[in-house]
């Protein structure tokens, strides 16, 4: 997608857009939304909404490091202890392991 064809009311609703997306477990919509948006929001210019941008822009990525920060700590317990959880860890494994070595 090209954001210098679209206007700037526009950025800023589909902005929005995806600001809101991330809260429906689209996480990876508040990256894309921080990717995008990011130089409209901090290096142009000052235009009418900018404001707002930049506004949706810092709670995405605020909301996308909490949320990377949720999974990476659910990760490193998971890896550590399943094992010692028995049943239940291997319940909630996608992947059976075959065992401890």
């Amino acid at each position: 997608m090209d954001l210098r064809k679209v206007p700037d009311e526009e950025k800023v609703n589909l902005c929005r857009k995806y600001f809101l997306g991330g809260f429906a477990l689209l996480p990876f919509l508040w990256f894309i939304n921080i990717v995008w948006f990011f130089r409209e929001a901090f290096i142009r210019p000052t235009f009418t909404g900018q404001s707002k941008l930049k506004s949706y822009v810092i709670k995405s990525a605020v909301g996308f490091l909490i949320w990377f920060a949720g999974l990476t700590a659910w990760i490193v317990i998971y890896q550590k202890y399943r094992a010692s959880w028995g049943e239940f860890g291997d319940k909630i494994s996608f992947v059976i392991p075959l065992g401890e070595p």
